[in-house]
């Protein structure tokens, strides 16, 4: 629970770390884990404003739902058919049910342009995604850190999203997208890092949860937005979603702190001191004594995009958990994506399906906060890929039972692939030092983004054969689970800042 109302037991713990440490020099980690103390109130709204990203980020990632929606029309003289192709009736023989300007299909007049320009918006904004995940991930470890990323992130992707709402043609619109999306990449990991960072440990697992379920209520709102702005023009549903996030990035400038770990490595010891002042209770004299017996290790490689990938390749801990983590994420993401994408091969109300799997991400999140309180990082991840792995394949069965529980087997393997893939992001804050923390996230995020991006050929190919779908979602991610094994267990532990203190600490488990 939140506790502040003992302000001197950050104190006792400053004074037993100093008799501890007696003739060593303290560790960053430690000192700033007891410094930071129980979880006060500051510190729980500084959580809540920082992961309230995380609501524009879903609001941003499924708008193309609503406003790249195929409207309904009607025929309008006797020989046409509303069931006939609308490209080959005279355009004076049918009309829109609505008015134009509901969708960008029929205000751009692309009713009868090709899948690939009706898909290009949605496209680009995740290959802005990829791109601006390499691209801007190494930022918040080098020269902007977490805040400043978050805030950067969170304008970019906010302000091309009001921008594209005086598109005139569906080229300009997609610029846009990407540029909405390159935005996009690095909200969720600046947000999910800070948080970590910011909090004592034994709450980064639970305070961190509470970005996916604030996705989940951002992914959520879109409907009833939609349903009001029903019969008004698609700009509409930009302007609602854009210019409160326009807001929002003031309060974050304005109002959310930096992280101290990071400000330390980069020796910007009074900003760390003050920041650490505001949100603890730590009484001022003992925090300025434990951070100035600090011996700060300087990193001698540079924080760009390859010398972080090659030092982490260059050292065996690093890389094999980051293979590990990409491993799981591919598996993770091809279940998390894919599933949605095969609900038209089973024997259920396509539209019925689609609800139940947005619902069901909510307590998939209340599902993932459980499992990190109650089980380990690695047994939740092994459990929850079993589950899904296993109820993924039963949704290939056939018989009259089966078939009726067809839907049952794929929302639970849905919502244990969205708790998996909540704690192996969690998971992974904790896995590396502070100078990468944010750069493996990202890589692990595109990972789960990449399962993504494979999962609509298996989907395809189900057509024919259905285990080409369910069935291979399912082998894939449990095996993926099972590389977990080769991780060591996170829970409980403090962070590492520097790359040399991790592996001095990867030594001892060996």
């Amino acid at each position: 629970m939140v506790d502040s109302s003992h302000p001197n037991s950050s104190d006792t713990l400053l004074q037993n770390h100093d008799a501890e440490d007696h003739h060593n020099h303290s560790s960053l980690g430690s000192t700033i884990d007891k410094c930071i103390g129980e979880l006060n109130w500051t510190q729980l709204l500084q959580a809540l404003l920082i992961s309230f990203s995380w609501f524009f980020d879903g609001q941003q990632t499924f708008i193309t739902i609503f406003t790249d929606a195929q409207p309904s029309w009607h025929c309008m003289d006797e020989p046409c058919s509303s069931a006939s192709n609308m490209c080959s009736l005279p355009k004076e023989s049918w009309a829109w049910d609505g008015p134009i300007h509901t969708s960008i299909i029929s205000e751009f007049g692309l009713e009868c342009s090709s899948s690939f320009i009706m898909g290009l918006p949605a496209s680009m904004f995740f290959m802005g995604c990829l791109v601006g995940g390499f691209v801007l991930a190494t930022l918040a470890d080098s020269s902007l850190g977490r805040k400043n990323m978050l805030f950067f992130s969170c304008l970019i992707m906010s302000l091309s999203s009001f921008l594209a709402t005086f598109s005139t043609n569906v080229w300009i619109y997609s610029a846009f997208k990407f540029l909405s999306g390159f935005g996009r990449a690095t909200v969720g990991t600046a947000s999910l890092v800070l948080v970590s960072e910011l909090v004592a440990k034994g709450w980064r697992g639970k305070l961190g949860v509470m970005g996916f379920f604030v996705f989940s209520l951002g992914f959520l709102t879109l409907s009833p937005l939609a349903y009001v702005n029903r019969g008004f023009s698609w700009r509409n549903l930009y302007l609602w979603t854009s210019l409160p996030a326009l807001l929002y990035c003031g309060l974050i400038y304005f109002f959310a702190h930096e992280s101290p770990r990071w400000l330390l490595i980069r020796h910007k010891k009074e900003e760390a001191v003050e920041i650490l002042k505001s949100i603890t209770s730590t009484t001022h004299n003992n925090l300025n004594l434990a951070i100035s017996s600090l011996s700060l290790e300087e990193e001698v490689w540079n924080a760009d995009l390859y010398s972080i990938l090659k030092i982490m390749l260059q050292k065996k801990w690093s890389s094999r958990r980051l293979l590990v983590i990409m491993a799981m994420g591919l598996g993770i993401g091809l279940v998390y994506y894919g599933m949605p994408l095969g609900l038209g091969i089973l024997s259920f109300n396509l539209y019925l399906s689609v609800t139940f799997n947005a619902l069901s991400e909510i307590p998939s999140t209340l599902i993932s906060y459980i499992l990190l309180d109650k089980f380990n990082r690695r047994s939740a991840i092994f459990l929850l890929t079993m589950v899904s792995g296993i109820s993924s394949v039963l949704a290939t069965m056939e018989g009259t039972i089966m078939t009726r529980l067809q839907i049952v087997f794929e929302l639970i393997s849905f919502s244990c692939a969205c708790a998996a893939c909540d704690v192996a992001l969690i998971y992974t804050t904790e896995l590396f030092p502070t100078p990468v923390r944010n750069f493996a996230l990202s890589l692990a995020r595109e990972t789960v983004a990449l399962g993504g991006a494979i999962s609509p050929v298996l989907v395809a190919a189900s057509r024919k054969h259905r285990f080409l779908c369910y069935g291979v979602f399912g082998m894939v991610i449990g095996c993926s689970g099972m590389f977990v094994v080769c991780l060591p267990e996170t829970e409980g532990k403090t962070f590492c800042d520097s790359m040399d203190e991790q592996e001095r600490k990867q030594e001892l488990l060996e």
